[in-house]
This record gives structure tokens, C-alpha cells and sequence, in this order.
């Protein structure tokens, strides 16, 4: 019984459990790939899900205290699937084997040019768990120090904005505070300090 399982059956709810019987990859690409998972339902039927199946990702919400008070520093980057600028908390793809701590300094070194001195973890979601099998892992990064540069991907383009905490929180949920796991890591970062 893997963890998930006995975790719901600790809650009493395991008449609510689908039980996989197989699963077949259909579609896989660079950073993601694509199953089909047959389960048997809590009445005991045969059912085909569609599940897209990727790396775990980190998502850092880095603080920083400036003249102007609390600030986040954000990235500015084009996403192709809104087809839109976004500005959101640095973030990215675990490495093979990267532990999720390790992944969230790497990505906030990488994207913005700053090191935490300390970071911790806000909390653990599924981003979609309808359709999707990874995990968004959720970090504050404090302490920050600069860095000489960044290091993006050869297909990032990412530009570093410092934004007032306030300005964030009035703003998510509009352009160009468009991504969803942003509200999610502003909601985490609320329930910590406010």
C-alpha cells in the first residue's frame, strides 16, 4: 500500500478509493508525458483516465526588505499556453533525484540572480490532481544576498522585478498576475505571516 492509500484509509474514507489496474503511456514530450490509467471504481467497474505526468516542480516565494518596505522578487516571462507576460514568484522542474529544497535555491539562483540565506517550506499541492500525478512544492526564501548574474535556460527569457508585498496581493488574479500556482504560493505565504 503506498502512502496516498494509507493515508486515506487513516481518514475512513477508503470507499472513495479507485484502485489502478494498469496504466499506458500514450504521448510523451521534453517535459512531460501522457497516460492512459484503467481503474476500478468503488463500484467495482473498469474506468479509462487521462493523466499528464510530469516532474515535480518548486515554487519560491523570495522576500526581500528595501527602502520601500517588504518586497517579492518576482520574473516577468512570456507563457505560451495563456499566450501572454506573467509576472510570478521564480520557480521550475525538479532535476532527476534533486531534492525539493535543493531545486527551489537552484531555481532562484538561476532565474533571479539571488541566493537564500535561509528557505523553508510553505507547503506541498497537486497543481491539478483532476489530470495531473506531480507536485507543486512551495518554498519562502529569506535572507536573500545578490548574485553577479543569472543563469537561465537557453529558451528562458526572464526579467527580475522587485514588487511591493501589497501591490502582489491586490493584484493576483489580474494581469499580469495570470498563474494560477502564483495565487497558491501568495495564499501559502498569507497563512504564515499575516
Amino acid at each position: 500500500m503506498d502512502t496516498k492509500q494509507a493515508a486515506q484509509e487513516l481518514q475512513g474514507n477508503t470507499h472513495l478509493v479507485w484502485k489502478e489496474k494498469s496504466r499506458r503511456e500514450v504521448f510523451t514530450c521534453r517535459i512531460f508525458s501522457i497516460w492512459e490509467s484503467t481503474c476500478r471504481s468503488p463500484d467495482d467497474e473498469l474506468k479509462v483516465y487521462t493523466v499528464l505526468d510530469a516532474p515535480d516542480w518548486a515554487i519560491v516565494v523570495p522576500v526581500i526588505a528595501t527602502p520601500m518596505g517588504l518586497e517579492f522578487v518576482m520574473v516577468r516571462q512570456w507563457r505560451h499556453g495563456a499566450q501572454e507576460l506573467s509576472l510570478e514568484f521564480p520557480g521550475g522542474v525538479f532535476e532527476k533525484g534533486e531534492d525539493p529544497q535543493a531545486a527551489a535555491a537552484r531555481e532562484l539562483r538561476e532565474e533571479t540572480a539571488y541566493a537564500a540565506g535561509t528557505i523553508s517550506s510553505l507547503g506541498v499541492c497537486s497543481p491539478n490532481p483532476a489530470i495531473m500525478a506531480n507536485r507543486v512544492h512551495f518554498f519562502l526564501a529569506e535572507d536573500l544576498q545578490p548574485l553577479e548574474r543569472q543563469d537561465l535556460d537557453e529558451d528562458e527569457y526572464v526579467e527580475v522585478e522587485l514588487v511591493p508585498v501589497k501591490e502582489v496581493f491586490q493584484g493576483m488574479g489580474r494581469p499580469p498576475y495570470i498563474h494560477a500556482l502564483m495565487g497558491s504560493a501568495l495564499a501559502l505565504y498569507a497563512q504564515q505571516y499575516s
